[in-house]
């Protein structure tokens, strides 16, 4: 029976290469689970309208935020939230929106949606509209996706079926 100094290095030898792949691609692991994207929509637009909203559903599979949302179509891009106050329905944006783990969280038309203000051109069915959503885990840091979402017809129903978002990570 060898020694077991005799076959430590060759433990070592063997277990070294498969440590420093494991620390090189648990970024790449952790980055590209930040948040599941399904269903991603925009509503489009008429010609002088300025005003719009991206809907979807997240799921992130660990405690998240949602903190940020950036387009190149859009001037301001918000995170909004929608509910009752009284008998009035107010729309209000909100500095973040709470990802439970493993749970969906659904922006829809009349609840949590993305604003996308002061638009630089009409939004027309068919055309892609790139977003970079921002997510911030427990530990405070920052995670990018890159998602381009399609354009939807004004009078689009909300639940018709969208594209399948085509995700960039971060």
């Amino acid at each position: 029976m060898p020694k077991f100094e005799s076959i430590l290095p060759r433990v070592i030898a063997a277990a070294v290469p498969a440590l420093l792949i494991a620390l090189v691609l648990a970024p790449l692991t952790s980055a590209a689970q930040v948040v599941t994207i399904t269903n991603p929509w925009v509503r489009g637009t008429v010609a002088e309208q300025k005003v719009t909203g991206a809907f979807m559903t997240l799921t992130a599979p660990g405690e998240s935020r949602l903190v940020e949302v950036r387009s190149p179509v859009a001037g301001t891009v918000e995170i909004h939230e929608m509910k009752m106050d009284g008998n009035v329905m107010r729309m209000r944006p909100i500095q973040a929106l709470v990802l439970p783990p493993g749970k969906p969280v659904e922006l829809r038309p009349g609840g949590y949606h993305v604003m996308l203000m002061d638009l630089k051109k009409p939004l027309n069915a068919g055309d892609i509209v790139p977003l970079t959503l921002t997510v911030e885990g427990p530990d405070s840091k920052r995670h990018t996706v890159n998602v381009d979402v399609p354009v939807r017809a004004l009078n689009a129903a909300a639940g018709a079926s969208a594209q399948p978002a085509k995700e960039h990570k971060h």
